[in-house]
């Protein structure tokens, strides 16, 4: 039986990027940084983690990874105070979440949602 997901890892060209855009959200630092070429950061009680790939490594849209927080507004606000333009506005949906999506500098889509 699965019980839950350790981490999601993301691929990136640019690491040093790639940590500043994640640490800018709000994600805590558990290991690497800008200049390791693996890095993993807190996301509850699993993990997301950034994996730098040569430049001729190339991916398209893949899904979507989906987080809650305890504010969805607040995170949006950070975004949009750290010069980051989400990709939609917050809004309550109809299967019960408020939520907003915002592309990272690599193109993986992340959305951050509260059950209303």
């Amino acid at each position: 039986m699965i019980e839950g997901i350790s981490a999601v890892t993301f691929a990136t060209h640019d690491m040093k990027r790639a940590v500043h855009f994640y640490k800018s959200l709000g994600f805590e630092l558990k290991y690497g940084g800008e200049d390791a070429s693996f890095t993993s950061f807190f996301a509850g009680g699993g993990f997301v983690n950034l994996t730098v790939q040569s430049p001729e490594k190339q991916w398209s849209w893949w899904g979507r990874a989906i987080f809650h927080v305890a504010d969805v507004d607040a995170i949006y606000n950070l975004a949009l105070k750290t010069g980051y333009t989400p990709d939609t506005l917050p809004k309550d949906a109809a299967w019960g979440e408020r939520y907003f999506h915002i592309t990272d500098p690599d193109g993986h889509e992340l959305s951050f949602a509260r059950p209303l």
